[in-house]
């Protein structure tokens, strides 16, 4: 892990924005009036998704992609004006909250103005014309970091941002040489101190197929060394092959105590059931009180928790990308309620020393799962199906404090008892 990182980070809460479409008229402007909102659900971080320009060239959709960057070192004309932004910082941190902003630094826009100005710093192809390595990324173009100036640019870059940010989320770090980030983090340190650093670590399969072909892609444990969190990835095709039916419940289980195994002991994953790339977990698990269960599991999990804008209204609908389209905040089951409480739960009782072990019942699709650190015990016990199920697991018999429902429950013979609702129980020790 990166020496300073923070431990409270696991008890965070980031709530993820798109500004395009965040709200109607889609600039930095109008978000300010929701952030007291954003606030109340217990968020700890906003994060920006992308404020720069967009390219033109090989532009996708009406509006592009906010990931093919123009300009590291403006803002998009479309969101506002760079007072604009820093008026919407500003407010960030009136409400009690801290501020990150994408960076993508693995490639730019076509049209990019660092392309205009420094062509050395990009990757080229046998033919010398810029290209990039991922083929259905048709909007980008890839950068070259054996290029050492380039370095220098994009740290200038960082440390200016960071004059009014808390901290940065950083596009498919894994594709960025690990030794950029290690340099970038110590050069930010000086005008930032405690910068947050959220790597978006690629997908394990993606991953192990690009170092097969010759490219560069970091492994998640050395992120660590770079990164105060990064995403959990590494079991993404595993839970999302039990969400589509594919695989048992047992099998991500099984993947989550190899984490806590396998990693620093202050490993922090970002956990999430949605985001900008991913489905909307409304759309995939349409019972609502089978989507309590798995948020309530989604908030017991170790490491700070991630929710995108609209997952508080049950949100079906994943906004394009590349286009206008306003999240509909009238769409779904208002589960704010939930969140808050949730949240409470995280920040008072789960600790970021906690050990953690789970087991599934792949019959009733049950997952039960134990924190514990010298303090206290914590258990979880997500129904996903909302079927009844019983699990045997060693346990400090007596009684539990329910911190979902507030009652109390009495546990003996290490038999744990799922009634079909989720439940958080804890218990001093």
């Amino acid at each position: 892990m990166a020496r300073s990182t923070n431990p409270d980070l696991q008890k965070q809460i980031i709530y993820s924005v798109y500004i395009r479409n965040h709200t109607k008229e889609g600039s930095f402007s109008a978000l300010i009036p929701d952030l007291p909102r954003i606030r109340s659900l217990g968020t700890d971080i906003v994060w920006l998704m992308p404020i720069h320009p967009i390219g033109i060239k090989n532009r996708k959709g009406t509006l592009g992609s906010p990931y093919a960057n123009m300009d590291y070192r403006s803002v998009n004309p479309e969101y506002g004006t760079l007072d604009d932004f820093i008026a919407l910082a500003d407010a960030v941190h009136e409400n009690g909250m801290k501020l990150i902003i994408d960076v993508v630094y693995n490639h730019t826009s076509p049209d990019s103005v660092l392309w205009n100005t420094h062509p050395e710093f990009f990757y080229k192809k046998a033919d010398g014309n810029p290209g990039n390595r991922v083929g259905d990324w048709t909007d980008i173009i890839d950068l070259d970091y054996g290029n050492k100036d380039l370095w220098e640019y994009q740290i200038e870059s960082l440390k200016y941002w960071a004059q009014f940010v808390d901290g940065f989320r950083c596009d498919v770090a894994s594709l960025v040489p690990l030794e950029f980030w290690k340099a970038a983090r110590e050069a930010v340190e000086s005008v930032r101190p405690g910068c947050i650093w959220l790597a978006e670590s690629v997908d394990m399969f993606f991953n192990d197929i690009l170092r097969i072909n010759g490219m560069y892609a970091c492994r998640d444990a050395d992120l660590y060394e770079a990164f105060d969190m990064e995403y959990d990835y590494d079991l993404w095709e595993s839970f999302t092959k039990y969400l589509r039916g594919e695989s048992a419940l047992s099998a991500w289980i099984s993947l989550l105590n190899l984490q806590d195994f396998a990693y620093p002991s202050n490993y922090n994953k970002l956990r999430f059931l949605e985001n900008h790339d991913r489905p909307r977990i409304a759309s995939q698990i349409t019972d609502a009180a089978a989507l309590e269960s798995f948020t309530c599991m989604l908030y017991f999990l170790k490491g700070a928790t991630m929710i995108y804008g609209g997952q508080e209204k049950s949100c079906a609908h994943l906004p394009a990308l590349f286009d206008k389209d306003d999240i509909d905040w009238e769409s779904g089951p208002d589960i704010s309620a939930l969140l808050v409480k949730l949240a409470q739960i995280k920040k008072k009782y789960l600790a970021a020393d906690d050990l953690f072990y789970a087991v599934a019942d792949d019959v009733s699709n049950t997952a039960f799962m134990v924190r514990r650190n010298a303090e206290a015990i914590k258990i979880g016990i997500f129904p996903l199906s909302r079927k009844n199920a019983e699990m045997r697991l060693e346990l400090p018999a007596g009684e539990y404090l329910d911190l979902i429902s507030g009652e109390t429950q009495f546990i003996d013979n290490n038999l744990l008892v799922s009634d079909g609702n989720p439940k958080i129980l804890v218990k001093n020790l």
